[in-house]
C-alpha cells in the first residue's frame, strides 16, 4: 500500500460502518463482518471481538480476532471453513505489529494467506511458525454439467442413487427460503442423528435465517412418508456451494435418504446455481472422497512476541517439535 497508512482497533459494529471495511470483504461466510458478528454474538464474546484494519483513502486491510489472555486469537471456531485477513494484504505488517503483547495464533487459514501473515509476524518483530492443521475437500466444477461430474462418481455410489430412486420411497425438497418450520425439521432429524450435540443451534438458525433473505440458503429436506428422514444445510456465494451440515435419522438407513439428499444438491447447485467450486469444509472423512475430488491443506499460524518472556516455555515447545525444520512447507497444494 502506497498510501499512509491508519492502523487502528474496532469492534465489528464499529467496523460495519466503515464503507472501507464493507468494501473490503470477501465473498464468503467467513470473510462477512456481519456472520463474523453473528458468531461472536452466539458463540464467543462479542465484547472481546475485533477488527484490527490498516486504512488509507482509498483501501483497507483487516484482521478480524478475539481477545484472549495476552492473546489474540482467530475470531473463530468449527463452524469455520476457514480465516484470512480481508482486503489489502499490504498493510499485514502493521496489523501484526498492532496486536497486543504475547502470542497469535491463526487457524484455519488457507496457505497463501498463512504465508502472508506469518511473514508479516517477523517482519514486525514476532517469531511466527507456519504449520498444517487441518484438510479441506473441495469439487471444482470445471464447467461441467452435473451428467457428467454424476458419471465420474464411484460405481457403487451411482448405483445406490440409482436403486433407492426407482424405489421412491424418499421424497426430496431443497429450500432456498427461510421458514420456521422447514428449519424445525432440520433440527429435528440432527437430533436424531448419530451427530453429536449442536455448539450453538440458536447461532445456526440465525444464519440460516440472514442467509436466506440474501437468496443464499439452501436446505434440503429428505421425508419418508411426510417424516423428515435427513436434512442438509449448504449456502451458495461467490460461486461456491459450502456445505456445513448433513444429517439423517439412522432408523431410516436402508432407505440412504442421506445419499439421496447429497445427489439432489449438488446436482441443484451445478445445473441451477451454475457453481464453480463445491466446499467441503474441513475434516477428512472417508465418505467425503466419493462426493469431491480434491483435498487442500488448512495452515495455522502461531506467534510470538519476543520480548513476552512468559510465553517463552511453549514457543521453546514448539519449536522443538518442529525440530528446527522450515517453517513453511515448499509443496504448495492451493
Amino acid at each position: 500500500m502506497a498510501q499512509a497508512l491508519d492502523v487502528y482497533h474496532a469492534s465489528l459494529k464499529e467496523a460495519q460502518a466503515d464503507p472501507r471495511a464493507i468494501a473490503a470483504q470477501g465473498a464468503s461466510p467467513f470473510e462477512r463482518l456481519d456472520w463474523l458478528a453473528l458468531l461472536a454474538e452466539h458463540c464467543l464474546d462479542p465484547d472481546k471481538a475485533r477488527v484490527s484494519l490498516a486504512v488509507s483513502e482509498d483501501s483497507a486491510a483487516l484482521l478480524p480476532w478475539h481477545e484472549g489472555h495476552h492473546s489474540a486469537e482467530a475470531l473463530a471456531n468449527y463452524y469455520n471453513f476457514f480465516v484470512k485477513p480481508l482486503g489489502d494484504i499490504g498493510g499485514l505488517s502493521q496489523l501484526a505489529e498492532s496486536l497486543p503483547p504475547g502470542r497469535a495464533s491463526f487457524a484455519p487459514m488457507p496457505q497463501d494467506e498463512a504465508e502472508a501473515l506469518g511473514a508479516a509476524f517477523r517482519e514486525s518483530g514476532w517469531v511466527a511458525l507456519v504449520e498444517p492443521c487441518d484438510c479441506n475437500h473441495i469439487l471444482p466444477v470445471k464447467g461441467r454439467s452435473f451428467a457428467q461430474y454424476w458419471a465420474d462418481r464411484p460405481g457403487a455410489l451411482r448405483e445406490t442413487v440409482r436403486r433407492k430412486s426407482r424405489k421412491g420411497e424418499v421424497n426430496l425438497r431443497l429450500i432456498t427460503e427461510f421458514s420456521s418450520m422447514d428449519w424445525d425439521a432440520y433440527e429435528t432429524v440432527y437430533k436424531l442423528s448419530w451427530k453429536p450435540e449442536e455448539g450453538s443451534p440458536t447461532f445456526l438458525r440465525a444464519w440460516a435465517e440472514m442467509d436466506g433473505k440474501a437468496g443464499r440458503l439452501r436446505l434440503g429436506l429428505a421425508e419418508i412418508a411426510g417424516q423428515p428422514v435427513a436434512a442438509q444445510f449448504w449456502t451458495v456465494e461467490g460461486s461456491t456451494a459450502y456445505i456445513h451440515k448433513l444429517a439423517h435419522d439412522e432408523r431410516f438407513r436402508k432407505q440412504s435418504p442421506g445419499t439421496l439428499l447429497t445427489a439432489a444438491m449438488f446436482e441443484h447447485v451445478i445445473d441451477r446455481d451454475g457453481v464453480e467450486l463445491i466446499d467441503f469444509g474441513t475434516g477428512d472423512d472417508p465418505y467425503k472422497r466419493d462426493w469431491m475430488e480434491q483435498v487442500r491443506t488448512r495452515w495455522r499460524v502461531r506467534a510470538w512476541r519476543k520480548s513476552a518472556v512468559r510465553h517463552w516455555p511453549s514457543l521453546f515447545r514448539a519449536l522443538a517439535r518442529h525440530k528446527l525444520q522450515p517453517l513453511v512447507s515448499k509443496n504448495r497444494d492451493g
